[in-house]
């Protein structure tokens, strides 16, 4: 990889309108996840644990609490001009609009190429869940003379209809590209899966500015739907097996290619519940790969009396008593006595009080679940003051922010 000068741009502007309530306030790539992470590190984490350090974030969507997280979490060294983390919002040179789609947001950016000159652009997705090397993809790239490579995983065709499904050669070279196909084709000799686009590619430079100048003068405006698909009827475009990407320090027990799209509150949830437990599915913890973010200067979570198992404690929580069973409780939030938590999402500053009994639910910011109160328990009651899943998961929206709060720390 050394021979290549490798420039990454982030795609980060997406609304997340299926991950609603949580993106009502934030984009999608800004939604807290775990104790005390938001989704957006999982992307930046894998391109600078595989040394790739020059990252423009392309953002549009309520960007703000993003561009926070970012100025305070992901400043790297600022004397090397090439190690950056920079925020680009919507620049509107070609005309009063903003960014239509993936592949015109870095349409409208292909200045930034011609000032780093790279050999390779890696564009990927800001909203995804997994550990990545992505030297072993760009090695995969290099290796076949490809103009485009795209990761992918099998995934459960009843999942694949909101993705890009490929289908390919042996070899991995791509044939054809599908963008969210109401019937997805499986792969051969698994009726049950299909072969799915992660939304990161690889771009030889010369292809991506050919390409896109190309789309633009069609209308097109999106990677999946329309770049792709042509290109793979003109250019050497390969799939990269994501199952065959290896991460030092993976344990023999997760799930080995872990890649998640938490594009709905199911999904969300589910990928909450992944990280807990003896054995997580996958592991927020690994030293040898780790999942950067911002440090928090709080103080260390304060147990005073309560059963807590299969569970998350963040940084400043105070918890007073009860019984938390397989939850995340993020940063300064206060349990109360007598509150029982099973399968809760608690994000920062909530307070949980006196004897309330949660379940299957998901509480943004800033809330206060007053005393007594019952969720998850009753889905017709929960559907008249909350929002809730098709599977039964509660989402409680942001709170009131309090007037010393910051809303995008």
């Amino acid at each position: 990889m050394s021979a290549d000068r490798v420039l990454a741009m982030v795609l980060a502007g997406g609304e997340g309108t299926r991950l609603t309530p949580l993106t009502a306030v934030r984009s999608k790539p800004a939604v807290p996840f775990g104790a005390r992470y938001r989704i957006i590190d999982f992307v930046l984490s894998n391109l600078v644990n595989s040394e790739i350090y020059s990252i423009y974030m392309l953002v549009q969507y309520r960007s703000q609490p993003l561009i926070e997280h970012i100025r305070n979490a992901w400043v790297l060294a600022p004397i090397l001009p090439h190690h950056f983390v920079t925020v680009v919002p919507p620049q509107m040179q070609e005309g009063p609009e903003w960014f239509q789609g993936t592949a015109d947001a870095v349409y409208q950016n292909l200045d930034l190429l011609r000032v780093h000159a790279p050999t390779l652009v890696v564009v990927f997705g800001g909203d995804h869940i997994y550990r990545m090397d992505v030297r072993d993809m760009i090695d995969f790239h290099r290796a076949r003379q490809a103009d485009v490579t795209v990761a992918a995983v099998p995934v459960p065709r009843t999942e694949a209809s909101a993705l890009g499904v490929i289908t390919c050669e042996p070899c991995g070279r791509i044939r054809r590209f599908i963008e969210k196909p109401p019937d997805p084709p499986a792969m051969p000799g698994d009726p049950t899966r299909a072969y799915a686009s992660m939304g990161n590619y690889v771009f030889s430079t010369a292809t991506l500015v050919s390409a896109l100048s190309e789309s633009r003068e069609r209308g097109e405006k999106d990677f999946g739907r329309h770049v792709l698909p042509r290109l793979a009827e003109s250019h050497r475009v390969y799939a990269y097996d994501f199952t065959q990407n290896r991460v030092p320090g993976v344990r023999h027990q997760e799930e080995r290619a872990y890649w998640r799209d938490v594009g709905t509150v199911d999904a969300y949830f589910a990928a909450s519940m992944d990280t807990l437990g003896a054995e997580p599915r996958f592991n927020l913890f690994n030293p040898r790969w780790p999942i950067r973010s911002s440090n928090h200067q709080g103080p260390a979570a304060h147990i005073l009396d309560a059963t807590i198992k299969t569970s998350q404690i963040g940084t400043g929580a105070l918890v007073k008593g009860g019984a938390i069973r397989n939850s995340v409780i993020r940063r300064e939030v206060v349990i109360e006595e007598d509150v029982v938590l099973e399968d809760c999402v608690i994000m920062d500053h909530c307070t949980i009080c006196r004897g309330a009994r949660l379940r299957r639910t998901i509480v943004d910011r800033y809330n206060c679940i007053e005393a007594g109160a019952r969720i998850g328990f009753d889905r017709d009651a929960d559907r008249a003051r909350y929002h809730v899943t098709d599977s039964g998961v509660v989402v409680v929206p942001m709170g009131p922010v309090a007037a010393h709060a910051n809303l995008y720390e």
